[in-house]
């Protein structure tokens, strides 16, 4: 495998290479920071070239996959350069005391929250609340990092109504969307969307009909194309950062935004389970 380095690797192999491949190395030489950050379909699109080409020069360079080539390309880049996705301001570093390290923490998770705040778009929040009171079932799911996110999601929303459902296996959430009506919702948590699991998933549940919301970080992932509605979570995540608290907190936030307008959209039923559900819950305390 050329993990040693990849940059080099590449120059060293650049005769080579195809026309189109070409266009990809120029572009990973010249921004080798920046594309740690995009998802293969944006690095296709700044390329001109299909997705299908960012892959093959992948398995050109020796790598099984796009997400398997960018962290060899983390792990080639010096953790203290700066790019115009992470600046080394807020990059955690030995010589930080616990003070420095937690404020640089502070600021990243606050940057998280705002890009998403920034992202937001009303009439796609609405028609998402809307969507979600008028099924029959909403279906919570992702995989790994974003099956967490997707079952906060669901004991959320499980205070207000009993319509919200939680499935954390891969194989019976394929199964639950192969069965999906039109009056049933899909709210996928995937930060890449570019995974073979959301793809599967969410290719059976709009065969069915089923009403597919995504929340993502890329609008032009694989599982966009699948979605009736995209929310756009902020923070960028370095592939040697995966599962980073700053995407978390830009999730948990769309997610509280969903919540408020839920229950500012039925405001008396809700009130009433909110009600009911804290009351149960008050007998657990001592």
């Amino acid at each position: 495998m050329k993990e040693a380095n990849v940059i080099q690797y590449i120059k060293d192999i650049y005769s080579n290479l195809t026309k189109s491949e070409k266009k990809i190395a120029d572009f990973i030489l010249s921004n080798h920071i920046d594309a740690q950050y995009m998802s293969i379909t944006s690095l296709a699109d700044e390329c001109s070239v299909a997705d299908a080409t960012i892959s093959r020069f992948c398995k050109t360079l020796g790598y099984q996959s796009y997400s398997a080539f960018k962290l060899a390309l983390a792990k080639n880049t010096d953790p203290a350069a700066s790019s115009s996705n992470q600046t080394s301001d807020n990059t955690v570093t030995i010589e930080d005391s616990i003070i420095e390290m937690a404020n640089k923490l502070y600021s990243t998770d606050i940057s998280a929250m705002k890009q998403s705040l920034d992202l937001i778009n009303p009439e796609t929040i609405t028609q998402t609340v809307k969507y979600f009171h008028n099924a029959h079932n909403v279906y919570c799911f992702g995989q790994g990092g974003g099956g967490i996110i997707a079952k906060e999601a669901w004991s959320r929303f499980i205070t207000a109504t009993s319509h919200f459902r939680y499935i954390e296996d891969s194989h019976m959430q394929v199964i639950a969307s192969s069965l999906c009506t039109p009056n049933d919702v899909i709210l996928f948590f995937s930060y890449s969307g570019a995974t073979t699991d959301v793809i599967d998933i969410l290719s059976k549940a709009k065969e069915r009909g089923a009403i597919i919301i995504l929340v993502t970080h890329y609008p032009k992932c694989p599982a966009a194309s699948y979605s009736n509605i995209v929310l756009l979570c902020g923070s960028q995540e370095n592939p040697l950062n995966s599962g980073s608290i700053a995407v978390r907190m830009a999730q948990l936030f769309i997610i509280d935004v969903l919540f408020n307008e839920f229950c500012r959209m039925d405001l008396i039923h809700t009130s009433q389970n909110r009600e009911t559900t804290s009351e149960a819950l008050a007998r657990k305390q001592l």
